[in-house]
This record gives C-alpha cells, structure tokens and sequence, in this order.
C-alpha cells in the first residue's frame, strides 16, 4: 500500500524533472516491449529519450504529466490533439504516451495518470478519446479495455525490420 493520496500528484513536467523521465522511459519501455520490439532497436530507442530530449519536448510545448509518488517520478504520459483524421475515429484527443515505472504498476496509479490526461483533454474541449497500444503488449491492451476503450482499428508499425500490429482504442 502507498499510503496517503496526498503523497502522490498528477502535475505538468518541469525541466528539472528530465533525469527521471529517462529513467522511467527506459524501464518502462524494457519491461513493456522486450520481446515485442527487436533487441537493437528498443536499445537505440532508449537511448535517443535520454534528459536532453525530455527538457527539449518540453520546451517545444509537449503537453506532459508526471505522476509523482513520495516526490519520485512514478510515471508519464503525453496526450493533445488526435494525429489521426477521419477513417479511424473522430476522436479529438489522443493519449500518446502513458507508462509507469515497474515499480508503481498494478498500484491503480496508471489509472489516475489516465484520468488526469482525459480531464486535460476534456478542458481543452476535445471531443472522444484514441489509444493507440502494441497488440502484442497485453499488459495495455487489458489496461484500455477495463478502462473502457473498445477496439476499432488495427494497422502495422514496421520497427528494425519487425511488423508489429497496433490497435487503436477508442472512448466516445
């Protein structure tokens, strides 16, 4: 048990907060996606999101939230405007990114990071939410579903040579 709520909060990311977000990056990512995504490339992709790239999304205006338990950064998610129009969903916001450190999963921590990005979407007026999620990583497709996200379209990721199929999750 984490104790007390009070310990954790949902708040926008601040430059000094980039050092753990690469951390949590990296092993969430590991966790999430070995085996799914071919050694090498998961490795590189890693490395790329080291804190200079994290104080960089932020400068750009990357709408991101940390998730802060016991002031350690827990977790992450990035969300805005849906990138995809038309066919998929008419869905105006989009999750891009939500992952917990190993360490907080299974908590109900995700859920509170998740419904903090559809109250920031909600605010912003933006209509339907999509998810798009790895289907081979189950852990998130279990974790869209039980929140109430229905399937509606698949498409493929080709990463260092694998096919990986996605699925986008949809809330009206």
């Amino acid at each position: 048990m984490l104790g007390s709520s009070a310990q954790i909060v949902v708040r926008k990311a601040k430059p000094s907060d980039a050092e753990a977000l690469a951390t949590v990056y990296g092993d969430s990512w590991r966790l999430a996606y070995r085996g799914i995504i071919p050694h090498f490339h998961l490795e590189g992709m890693i490395r790329r999101r080291g804190p200079h790239w994290w104080v960089s999304a932020m400068r750009s205006g990357e709408d991101l939230l940390v998730l802060e338990v016991a002031r350690s950064i827990a977790g992450y998610a990035t969300f805005g405007r849906s990138r995809h129009r038309g066919g998929v969903t008419k869905a105006q916001g989009e999750i891009y990114e939500i992952y917990l450190s190993p360490h907080y999963q299974g908590l109900g921590l995700g859920e509170r990071l998740f419904e903090s990005c559809r109250h920031a979407l909600d605010l912003r007026g933006l209509d339907g939410l999509l998810v798009w999620a790895l289907a081979d990583n189950a852990g998130a497709m279990d974790f869209y579903w039980h929140r109430g996200g229905r399937p509606v379209a698949e498409a493929i990721e080709r990463i260092g040579g694998a096919r990986l199929a996605k699925i986008a999750f949809v809330w009206n």
